[in-house]
Parts: structure tokens; sequence; C-alpha cells
């Protein structure tokens, strides 16, 4: 231990310090102040430098001044610029028809300027500025700039619609004339700048000299030449839509226009000549091709599909599958089942629009109908062959003679009839726009679609989008999840991106992921879905930072081209793979529309309610609007199709809902007597005549309706007769299918004291939107999802018999269309109500506030105690099975009408009316006038 705590001198300490330093032991004390003293002055010595040059030199004299002529000049950009910005943003927010005839005007005015200025000698400052200009820039052919300017301003006029094809005419121009000037310009000598001005202007100017001389320098005039030809030839293959494989036939077709050649037999055996032109036979298609521009195949075919869309309805007096079909029909609806373009709402393939349209010979007895040049950003909807024309003395029948299952083109079902049998003479067909006849001498049109805006296509991928795959490509790679985005769908409100996983990987690896996916994207609505139905990948929808609006016009327009005219089918919006969804609500066959305020649910009444007014007349569907809110189904007031004013209190919707019940029961014994079980059997043999009523009987059978019940606030109703409405509402639902009445309940408070578990039971569909919490989700959906919705009508449909829900963009419809809509069945038809439902709300009117929801119990404890002549509050609550609150609040009812006197202590009450007497007080309490 001593030589462990030896001293500094020590044998040991000196070894120590001599194996750390490597030099021979020395004392602590003489080492330390050798080195400290060197450091100091190292430090002092290095001070000076660093103060040397931190000093600043002189100011300059001149440095102010260019410091103010800097400040001065950007003050004066920034202040252009705003000017200038504001100028643009001015104009940003005009209306695009606004914006393009100023152009077009624009251009008119140029024209005239540069005539002016080339045409005649125009003198002044304009003059010399045009001749500087056009003259120098296009030479010789300066006189032919003021046509080409007229020329564009009267394109821009007539077709403001078709922008792909003015940007490609510019585009032809354009390469046409720097060829055309460049061959002048070589023609003339191909004089150089060094020439003089004057030299440059009698040639091809310019544009000449800039389009010949880097050819002539690079290759020689022998070479260049061809080249300005090829450029040529290329400006007016363009500015004619011509491919260079379609040459021979365009000049046939010239040829065969101008009576140069004649034509033979293929261009005489349909309407059309080879590759869709008409041929020379139609000059109406001619005339109506040149009018709407003949040179682009994409407008073509878009004219001819709307021109085929816009064929005559099929007729309501016959079935159409008792109308023959020929070979025609046939191929064309089997190549458009095949093409799948009516189930996704998508325009058909190339392969199929030909299809349909070289097999589109048009029959003995019609005539070629001239296409329509559609509107803007419109997509062409499958062709379908025209029909004849109707006859002006085919009389109009009943449209409730239309069959309510005929549908074929959206349930995937083709129905195809024998082709060896002789097909029967088909009937005139009446147009879409004749006036349908109701029973009597009342004539009723169906509202046209055009009264309906039209979208514009939809978008199928942009720059987020690859920003967003390229964020989740990163959170796997950094997270080390073997997985990566094999592909995306992008809808009008979210895009749904698809994930593939690699081998042995969970699926719970990418669910885990969820929220650092919503940091990643910046987006916290972010859904999972595990696995994506029909695919093996997972998908994760992210909200588009751009979204789009989907038109309540384009959803009906696709169920109008695929034919089917059932009326119950309405229009709910676009999915997220860019389909339409419609849904018919006779198969439904009830649904419930919930979500938040402001989620969408509103709109999508409205769009119920519009579909309905735009396919059916008041004989195939009539309404019961409930509105608590008093406001939000106003602009429906009046139209033929409601049975009954708009109903806005909700005790009287309560008794409207038990009229309803009555009506299912009326209904029903009429299918049990005639031995029928759904109400369209019953319907279609009243129209055969197959039902005959029994003999001496005055009844007059007609078909029934489609009876629709549509509750824009359940959650009032349940407020206020929470047992009478949930009665019968669950009495409708259960058994009110088959006798063609159907309920669509709406609610903001997704509750279960609101929607209770009977009603969910049966209403098996439902229509969640934007909610703010889990538990309404699953209230509405029995599965979670409308919690992570984004509102403004994103929306999960669950229909009857779907394991998962579909995400949907509900459609818009606005005010303005449903005014213009309304206003069009108000002119065809005065609304005609049921006597029965406004007698039921009258008398209603006359019960007393004080009474409420108690008159029945009231009548029975008045008739208790006038029978007994006994007053007595616990005999009410033991024969009446009531409360001794609702018991004590009788008798103080039963006091202010007479019918006992005021309360002694513990004694009963003295009865004052004598048992004769009863008949006249319950008929008072009731509120009749009567006993």
């Amino acid at each position: 231990m001593a030589s462990r705590t030896s001293g500094k001198g020590s044998p040991s300490a000196a070894g120590t310090a001599k194996g750390r330093t490597g030099r021979t032991a020395a004392p602590a004390k003489k080492a330390a102040p050798v080195r400290t003293p060197p450091a100091k002055k190292t430090a002092a010595a290095k001070r000076p430098p660093v103060r040397k040059v931190a000093a600043k030199p002189a100011p300059s004299p001149t440095n102010g001044v260019v410091r103010l002529v800097r400040a001065v000049w950007l003050g004066c950009a920034h202040a252009v610029g705003a000017v200038f910005r504001g100028i643009g943003n001015g104009a940003k927010n005009l209306d695009p028809a606004h914006r393009k005839d100023g152009i077009a005007l624009l251009l008119l005015a140029l024209a005239l300027i540069v005539a002016a200025g080339t045409w005649s000698n125009l003198s002044g400052p304009v003059g010399d500025l045009v001749t500087m200009l056009v003259t120098g820039a296009f030479g010789r052919l300066d006189l032919l700039v003021p046509i080409l300017f007229g020329v564009m301003a009267v394109r821009f006029i007539r077709h403001p619609e078709q922008t792909d094809a003015n940007g490609r005419i510019g585009v032809g121009l354009s390469a046409l004339a720097i060829g055309v000037l460049g061959l002048v310009h070589i023609a003339c000598g191909a004089p150089g700048r060094d020439e003089g001005t004057t030299a440059m202007q009698n040639a091809g100017g310019l544009i000449g000299w800039g389009a010949s001389k880097p050819l002539i320098f690079t290759m020689g005039a022998p070479l260049a030449v061809p080249m300005l030809v090829l450029l040529t030839v290329f400006g007016l293959l363009v500015v004619t839509a011509t491919p260079v494989n379609a040459i021979p036939q365009r000049l046939r077709r010239l040829g065969i226009r101008l009576g140069v050649i004649a034509p033979n037999e293929y261009d005489e055996g349909y309407g059309e000549a080879e590759g869709g032109a008409p041929g020379r036979h139609d000059p109406e298609q001619w005339r109506a091709r040149a009018g709407a521009g003949a040179g682009d195949p994409a407008d073509a075919a878009e004219e001819e599909a709307l021109a085929r869309r816009r064929r005559p309805r099929r007729s309501p007096s016959r079935p159409a599958m008792d109308r023959g079909m020929d070979a025609v029909d046939v191929a064309a609806a089997a190549a458009a089942a095949l093409d799948g373009a009516v189930y996704g709402g998508l325009p058909p393939s190339p392969l199929v629009a030909d299809l349909t349209q070289g097999i589109a010979a048009p029959r003995e007895g019609t005539e070629p109908t001239a296409p329509v040049p559609p509107a803007r950003g419109e997509r062409p909807e499958p062709a379908v062959p025209p029909k004849p024309a109707a006859a002006p003395a085919a009389p109009a029948q009943p449209p409730a003679e239309r069959p309510h299952d005929t549908t074929a083109a959206v349930s995937g079902t083709l129905a195809v009839p024998d082709l060896t049998k002789a097909a029967p003479e088909s009937q005139p067909l009446p147009a879409r726009a004749e006036q349908l006849q109701l029973r009597g001498d009342i004539t009723y049109s169906l509202p046209s679609l055009d009264l309906l805006e039209r979208g514009g296509p939809g978008k199928t991928r942009s720059a987020a989008n690859d920003a967003v795959v390229a964020s989740l490509t990163n959170v796997f790679t950094e997270f080390k999840v073997d997985a990566q985005v094999t592909g995306f769908t992008r809808g009008p409100t979210v895009t749904r991106y698809e994930v593939t996983l690699g081998a042995a990987v969970k699926v719970e690896r990418i669910t885990a992921l969820a929220k650092n996916i919503a940091y990643a994207v910046a987006s916290p609505d972010v859904r999972i879905i595990s696995p994506i139905p029909g695919k093996s990948a997972v998908g994760i929808e992210i909200p588009n930072t751009d979204r789009e609006m989907v038109n309540l016009g384009d959803v009906l327009r696709l169920a109008d081209a695929a034919e089917d005219d059932h009326p119950m089918l309405v229009a709910l919006g676009k999915d997220v793979e860019g389909g339409y969804v419609m849904a018919n609500l006779a198969k439904m066959p009830h649904v419930l529309v919930a979500g938040a305020t402001g989620s969408g649910k509103s709109s999508c009444i409205n769009c119920l309610i519009t579909s309905i007014m735009v396919r059916a007349t008041p004989e195939d569907v009539r309404m019961v609007l409930v509105d608590p809110k008093r406001v939000e189904l106003t602009a429906y007031e009046g139209i033929p199709h409601l049975i009954t004013p708009i109903i806005t209190n909700p005790k009287r919707a309560a008794e409207a809902l038990q009229w309803v019940v009555r009506e299912m029961d009326l209904r029903y014994d009429d299918l049990a007597a005639f031995g029928y079980r759904h109400i369209d059997d019953f319907n279609q043999a009243i129209r055969d005549g197959k039902i005959k009523l029994p003999p001496g009987s005055e009844r007059e059978l007609s078909p029934y309706p489609y009876l629709l019940v549509i509750v824009d606030e359940l959650a009032d109703l349940m407020m206020v007769a929470p047992r009478d409405v949930e009665d019968s509402i669950v009495r409708i639902t259960q058994l009110a299918r088959a006798a063609g009445i159907h309920l669509v309940l709406a609610t903001q408070r997704p509750s279960v004291d609101v929607v209770t578990g009977l009603i969910k039971a049966n209403v098996p569909s439902r229509l969640a939107f934007a909610t703010s919490s889990l538990a309404d989700s699953r209230v509405i959906l029995d599965q979670p999802g409308a919690e992570k919705l984004i509102g403004k009508g994103d929306g999960l449909f669950l229909p009857m018999g779907a394991n998962k829900p579909v995400r949907l963009q509900g459609a818009f419809v606005t005010e303005d269309e449903i005014g213009g809509i309304v206003q069009h069945c108000k002119d065809q038809m005065a609304p005609v109500f049921r006597d029965d439902v406004t007698v039921g709300q009258k008398q209603k009117k006359e019960i007393d506030e004080d009474i409420g929801d108690d008159l029945d119990l009231l009548c029975q404890a008045a008739e208790l105690v006038v029978t007994t002549q006994f007053g007595s509050t616990s005999m009410l609550q033991r024969k009446l099975r009531v409360g001794f609150a609702k018991a004590g609040r009788l008798m103080d009812l039963m006091e202010s009408r007479g019918i006992v006197g005021p309360s002694e202590g513990s004694k009963a009450r003295d009865v004052l009316l004598k048992a004769d007497e009863l008949d006249g007080v319950l008929a008072v309490i009731r509120g009749e006038t009567h006993p």
C-alpha cells in the first residue's frame, strides 16, 4: 500500500510520468509553467490581424448615388408589374366566352388595320408601323396577311368551343407560312440583310430569310428547297387534319364531290363514303360536316354520337321487347355491351364507334339526321342506330305503359331476340320532344336535358398525383416495407393508389403506416382499403388538391344513352374510378341518407328529386315531401308530381306517414284480390286488359303510380312523435316494396335515438356523407369510414346486398337548373292533391295544442271517468297503465274542460257530466264540429 500512495518523488510516480510523456521523469510543477506561456503568446499574436481585417475602408462618394438609382428603378418596376398583374387578373376573371370573343374581335381589328396598310397607302405612324412589321416580316406575301387574320377571326367566332381544333389550325398555318415564305425567298434570289430592307421586302421578308438562309448555309439551295416543300406539305396536312396514309382517300372524295371521279358501289352503299365521310348523294351530311369542321375526325365522331343520342324516344304505348330487332340493332347493341362504355360512363372505343357508325345505314322511310356540334368538353356517347321517325297520326299512349324493369343496359344483361323469326312491323315512335298523352285529354312533355349544364372531361393524371406516388414510395423505403405503387385511378374528389405487397409482407404493415402516410402527403383525410374489392392490392385514397365538379346533367345523359326508361332511376354521382353512379330506387328499395351539416346531404336530395322530374311523368311517380326546415324543398312547391303540399309541420308529417300506411294497405288489398304479388305485374295486367271486375262493380281500375316519400330531416319527426313516426316507418319499410312505395330518409344527426335499430334493420341501402365521429359512421354504415370523408359531396354508397361501400362524389345541380325544370313541369300541369291527405291535416288543426300527443289517452280517461262516475288519479294509473305524472296531467285536462271538479285533497274528484253527454264531449276534444 505504501508504494501505491507514495509521494511525488517515488519511483512509481516517476515511471508513470515517463510512460505517459515518453521523456525522462521530471517534477510536475516544472512542466506546467513551461507549457502554459507559449499558448498565451500564440493567442495574443493572432488577435491583431483579425482587428486589421475587420477594419472597413472609407465609403465611396458614388456608392450612395448607385444605391439611390437602384431603389428608384426597383420601385418603378414593381409599380408597373403590379398594374399589369392587376389587368391580367381582371381578364382572368372574365367569362371564357367573352375572352374568346375578345380574341376574335382583336384579330378582326388587326385584319382591318393590316389591310389598310398593305392594300392601300395608309399614311401616318400606323401605316409606317404596318409597313415595317408586316411587309418587313412577310415580304411579297404581305397582301395575304389580312385574309389570314380574317379567317382566324371568323373561325374563333363560329366555333369557340373547338379549342383543340383552333390550336391545331394555328400550328398548321404557322408551318405553312414559314415553308411558303422560305420558298418565295429562294425564288427571288435569297437576298441577305446586307442588300437592304427593300430587297428583303421584295422577297420573302424576315421570315423567309430566317427560314431559308440557315438551310442554304448548311446544305445548299438544292436541298433547302425540298426541305421547305416538306414543311409546307406538313402544314397543309395539319390544317386539314389529314394523315399521310389518308391522302388517297381524301383526294378520291374530293374528286367525287367535284364530279371528276364517278363513285363506285362502295361509295354509294351507305350515306357515308370510305372512312366515315359523307357520300356524294348526301348533301345534307356534307353541309352539316362542313359547318362543324370536317377536318377533325375526333369532332366528327363526337357530332355523330351526339346526333344518334338525340334519337326518337321509345314509344310508351308498347314495351321495347315487343318491337322487332334486326341484325343491325343486335350488332350495335352487342358491340356497345362488349365495349363496356355504358357501365363506366366512358366514351366508347374507336373500334366500337366505327362499328356502330358503319352499320347504321339509313333504313327505308327514314331521313338522315344532321349531326349537331357538341358542347365543349362533352364526351361522345355510345352510338345507337337511328330509329324510324314518328308518324303524325300515331296516337300517343299513357307513359305508364313503359315497362318498369327494362334495365338491360345498366344491369349488364342484353336481351337478343331470335333472328330466324320474321320481325313484326315496327310501330312509328314519337320524337323525344313530343308530348305524351296522359289519362283524359292532358298532354305532358318531359323536360329536356338541355336545361342541365354539361361538365368538362375529368382529368386522369396530374402533377400532384406523381408527387404523391413519390411520397408513398419514399415512406415505404424509409420504413423498409417491401411494397410499391403499381398504379392509381383518379376520381373527381380522391385518387385511389394501388399498392402491391412483396412476398411474406403483412397487410398490417401498410395499415400501421396510416399516420406516417398522412404526414408525408400533408393530408389528414387518408383512407386505407385492404384489399381493394376484386384486386390483390391495398388501396390508399388521398384527396385531390384540385377537386372537380360532377354535374347532374352528365349522369342523366348517360342513363338516357343507355335507353333505361325506368322512372325511378336516379343519378348519384361519380365514383373513384371515374364512372357515373346511378341507382334504381325501386330496387334499393329504401335508402338512408345521413351526414353532418354541410356535407352534401341537401344537394343529394335535390339531385334525387330533379332526376325524378326529368325522367318520370306525374302518372309514373307521385311524391310526398317532408321538409321540417321549411327552406330546403320550397323550390319544388307546385310541381305536378306532388300528392300533397310540402309538409313542414312535424306533427302533420307523422299524420302523412300514417296515411302512407293506409295507402299501402289498400294497394295490398287489390293485389290480394286479383292474385298478383307486385305492383308492376298488377299495372301491366290493367294495361293489357287482363283484369275483369265482378259484375255490377262501378269501380274503374287504373295503374298505381310509384309513391316516393322523402323526409329531409328525420330527427325533427323523432323529437315530436317518436313512437308514431317509428311505427309508421317500420311498417312501410317492411311491407311497402311490393306496393311501389319507397322511402328516402335523410338526417344530419345519425344517432341511435334518431336512427333506431328497427329503422336500420328495415332500410337496407345507406348513403353516408362526412360525419363528425366514428360512432356516427357505425350508426349509418355499421362500419367505419364516413369519418374520413372530406365533405362537399364526398360520400360512401352502400346499396342493398353489397359488402363494401362505394366511394363517390355526389352530383350537383344549381338553383337555376332546378328553377328551369320546375317551371317546365308547372307549365305542363297543375298539381292534383289527394283529398284524404289534406282533410286529415285540417282536422289536426282544430285539436287543442295543450293536448298534444295525449288525445287517445284523454278520450279513454274521459270515457272511464264519466261511465264509472269516479274521478280518481290512482284509478287512471291502474286502468290506463300510466304513471302518476301522466295521470295527474289527464285529470288536469279533464278539469279544464268541465268533466271533473277541482281537487279536494285525497278525495276523489266530482264528475260533472252524465253518461249521455259523453259523445258530445269526446267530439269537442277530437276537434269535430258534431258528435
